[in-house]
């Protein structure tokens, strides 16, 4: 059976949704209440959705509806809409009659990443004397941040916001990580901070530019460099009050361009009970000044997802402390602060949360890190753009109407 759309169901799909709208139709008028239809897709597909999948569902079943019902034939749109959407089709899924070879395109892209290698640029900005550059060094086990691998010393502190930015090759088990990290030295530290923020969000935006002259290119390059940031470390100072007013208004001015991950530094300044309301007040600021922070609630894509994502959103700001020198415990070298009230580990999650950033940050979000830059912060950018230039341009004639001299 063909929809309007052209998209085709074979007869073993076509029986699957009306055995699925029969079983919802439980009154057997034909029809069923528009409400229940995302639910009815979600138990189709055999996966769980997003909210903005299920939004998505929903006006479409709204559109379709006639009194607030939907009969057999407008599903089946709504259907056939979502399945183009997806490769999640649950109980629509085509058996095969034997072994085909489609598991081996996952080996076939592991390879070709690993040769091509992979790129993440890492943002960190804060006040000086937050510890920044000792974190970066700790999350990635070497001297890779700006001061550690130039000749440059604290000194004094500069009139004007700089953007500084180093790359490295890091390599472990045969995975090639281009690491770029980008230091904003000045930045908070002047008597008038007023838009310090900027320079920053220009950097941001620039790198955006970048990106989208290499792409809209007609000989462009077959493997475009990335140096778009992929997360920006935000450090708060552990003043134990709440957030300053500075903090809110670089948060509130870049929530929108880059994926923003709020850290209090030297969280061995607080006591437990300190650290637990300060985390508490910061959180309740962010809220109520509208700031995201990454990973953000509405990007969630399913319930497994959600549930991950929820432990990270009610663990931050993560409360951090950074060290590189390492200590004997137990006859095992830790990462740690020597104190006078004794050996704080870097990486005891029972110490602080540097163990649930570094796994974030590497281990479990560093491609979301990236795929939210690009079909969310860059996609922004890149439309704003686009349409800019169209206004200025005027509209493009279609294809079929183009003469030899526009070819």
């Amino acid at each position: 059976m063909s929809s309007q759309q052209g998209f085709t169901l074979s007869g073993k799909q076509f029986e699957a949704l009306c055995a699925a709208f029969e079983t919802a139709d439980v009154q057997k008028r034909g029809s069923i209440d528009v409400q229940i239809v995302p639910k009815l897709v979600q138990d189709v597909l055999g996966s769980s959705l997003a909210p903005s999948e299920k939004d998505a569902i929903r006006l479409r079943a709204e559109s379709k509806a006639k009194k607030g019902v939907l009969y057999f034939a407008d599903f089946v749109e709504v259907m056939s809409e979502t399945l183009q959407t997806t490769t999640q089709w649950g109980k629509l899924t085509t058996t095969l009659s034997g072994y085909v070879g489609i598991d081996t395109l996952q080996e076939q892209m592991r390879k070709k990443a690993l040769k091509r290698g992979f790129e993440f640029h890492i943002m960190v900005v804060g006040g000086s004397g937050l510890g920044k550059s000792t974190l970066v060094n700790t999350l990635f086990k070497a001297q890779i941040s700006r001061r550690s691998c130039t000749n440059e010393s604290e000194g004094t502190i500069p009139k004007t916001v700089q953007i500084k930015s180093v790359s490295h090759v890091i390599e472990e088990k045969g995975v090639r990580l281009k690491l770029t990290v980008t230091d904003t030295p000045g930045f908070g530290d002047q008597i008038n901070n007023e838009n310090c923020w900027l320079p920053i969000l220009e950097f941001i935006n620039d790198q955006y530019e970048k990106y989208l002259s290499e792409e809209v290119n007609v000989s462009r390059k077959k493997h475009i460099p990335d140096t778009r940031v992929h997360v920006c470390l935000y450090f708060i100072s552990p003043t134990g009050h709440s957030c300053r007013p500075l903090d809110l208004e670089f948060m509130k001015r870049l929530d929108k361009v880059v994926n923003i991950v709020p850290i209090i530094a030297k969280a061995d300044t607080l006591t437990l009970e300190e650290r637990y309301a300060f985390k508490k007040r910061v959180r309740e600021d962010l809220e109520f000044h509208g700031i995201q922070f990454y990973p953000m609630k509405s990007l969630d894509e399913d319930e497994e997802e959600t549930a991950i994502n929820q432990a990270l959103r009610e663990k931050m700001p993560f409360a951090i402390v950074g060290s590189d020198r390492e200590y004997q415990v137990n006859g095992k070298s830790v990462l740690g602060r020597k104190t006078k009230w004794g050996l704080i580990e870097v990486e005891n999650k029972n110490h602080c949360e540097f163990a649930l950033l570094r796994d974030m940050l590497i281990r479990t979000h560093m491609q979301d890190l990236k795929d939210v830059t690009d079909s969310i912060h860059y996609e922004n950018f890149r439309r704003e753009r686009l349409e800019m230039h169209s206004e200025f341009a005027g509209p493009t004639p279609p294809y079929h109407e183009m003469g030899e001299s526009n070819l």
